[in-house]
Formats: C-alpha cells, sequence, structure tokens
C-alpha cells in the first residue's frame, strides 16, 4: 500500500507562486524576528504577543490562529514537544532548551508555512546534532524535489538522511500540499521508498517538514489535545519550507530573496 495519497495535486499558476513568494517573505521576517528574540527568561507567550504584532503591521493573517479552533498564532514547542505546543505565560524559557517555531501566514488568499528550531542559550551535543539534521534533513528534501522525481523521493531522502544521523522520523504527521488552504493534497510523508508516489511537475507547491526524534519515532498527544510529544520523552527538532517544483529546480518560497 502506497504511502501517498492519490488526490489531485494543484499546479499553480506563475502569478499564484509569485503571490506565495511575497507571503513566504513575510514569513520569514517575522521568524527571524521571533528567534532573535528567544532568550532565557520569556515566555512562548512573548514570542506569540510579538508575532500577532507582525501580523497586524504587516496586514497578514495568522495561518493557526482559530484553525480547527486552535488558540495561537504560533507553534511553540520545548525540547520533547514536537509540534503543536501552545504559547503560555507560564512557559519560561530555559538554558539548554530546544524550541520549535512554527508559524504560518495568508496572504491575498495563499497560505504558506514555516518552522525553525533555535537553541535558547547553548545546547547539549544531542540537541545541537538534532537541530543541525533537520535542517540537513529539509535539505535533502528540497533537493529531490526536482521534475521527473517522485514524491516518494523526497521522502526517502529525508528519511535516509535522519537515520544515517542515528535519529528516527516521527511518521504520525507529514509534510503536505499548500495553496488555497492550509492544507491540500498530498501528504508528504517523511519517510518511505524512493521512486512512489506522484511524479513531480513544475507548479507543485509542498510545505516540507521533517520532524526529527532523539529516540523513537513513535508520539503522543497531551491532555491539551494539540501538544504532540515523544512517546519516550526525548527530545525533537523540526524544520519546515514551503517550496514550489520548477523546471529549473526547486525553489523555497519562505526565504527572504536577498
Amino acid at each position: 500500500m502506497s504511502h501517498y495519497d492519490t488526490a489531485h495535486i494543484e499546479i499553480k499558476s506563475s502569478a499564484e507562486i509569485e503571490i506565495m513568494r511575497i507571503g513566504g517573505q513575510i514569513l520569514d521576517e517575522i521568524l527571524i524576528d521571533l528567534m532573535n528574540r528567544v532568550e532565557v527568561g520569556i515566555t512562548t507567550w512573548d514570542l506569540e504577543a510579538r508575532a500577532r504584532q507582525i501580523f497586524r503591521e504587516k496586514k497578514v493573517e495568522p495561518a493557526f490562529l482559530g484553525y480547527k479552533n486552535f488558540p495561537a498564532a504560533l507553534c511553540t514547542s520545548i525540547n520533547e514537544e514536537v509540534v503543536h505546543g501552545i504559547p503560555s505565560p507560564k512557559k519560561f524559557l530555559r538554558a539548554g532548551d530546544l524550541l520549535k517555531i512554527d508559524a504560518g501566514l495568508c496572504y491575498e488568499g495563499f497560505y504558506v508555512d514555516a518552522a525553525r528550531t533555535v537553541g535558547v542559550g547553548e545546547l547539549d551535543d544531542v540537541s545541537l546534532k538534532l537541530k543541525d539534521v533537520a535542517f540537513c534533513a529539509l535539505d535533502r528534501g528540497i533537493q529531490a524535489a526536482r521534475c521527473g522525481n517522485r514524491l516518494g523521493d523526497i521522502s526517502n531522502a529525508i528519511q535516509r538522511e535522519v537515520e544515517a544521523a542515528g535519529f528516527s522520523v516521527v511518521r504520525e504527521y507529514t509534510g503536505h500540499g499548500i495553496g488555497r488552504k492550509l492544507h491540500e493534497s498530498p501528504q508528504v510523508p517523511n519517510f518511505g521508498p524512493p521512486n512512489s508516489g506522484p511524479r513531480l511537475k513544475p507548479g507543485m507547491v509542498f510545505a516540507l517538514e521533517p520532524m526529527v526524534n532523539a529516540g523513537s519515532w513513535e508520539t503522543r498527544v497531551l491532555n491539551d489535545e494539540w501538544t504532540v510529544i515523544t512517546a519516550d520523552g526525548k527530545r525533537s527538532s523540526h524544520a519546515e519550507q514551503t517550496i514550489v517544483v520548477t523546471e529549473n529546480g526547486p525553489e523555497i518560497l519562505t526565504r527572504l530573496q536577498i
């Protein structure tokens, strides 16, 4: 049985991609601002408040706030929290914490989504490696997003990078198509066999997001019904970019074009 859904994958026009490119650069600016504010002693709600301020200033809509009743504009997940952590004035950042900041926005009717992992002060060796491997795995996945390849080539590239480092990829949560909706077809697992799934074509847009665990890939959800944590309590990292497949190779939309 294939890991990939067989629903139609929407092809975006050049005009639609340009809208997403602008939205993506705004989102990257927001994430850079938030990452620069991470320090010992602040709360995750401090980051949430700042994010809401920037969303207002830039006149863009936060994608997560109210999505399926999610109560915040950011997901802020610390240490063993994998994804979907809820910002709180009671959650203080401590030295050595591994913080994942996930955000999305809607600009002129199109969504973009991205996540970054950042250390609070100095990280231990495992946490530092986790952070680096998530971004390296994401890069491997992006490089596999080329015309003529298959969706499974992205998933397999991510999995191989993570497992070669001695870590595991989360299997219950995946990347996804994105555009007029925050989540579109197809799902993009972070594991699976190469040369499987739909053929990649120009104009396909995906949010790729490896979630990397130091221990087992298994997770569970806390009683808040949102926060996902590692089942074994070990740390996790997360990296995400919104990308488009082009005839000249993959382009990262959620990165400032400098």
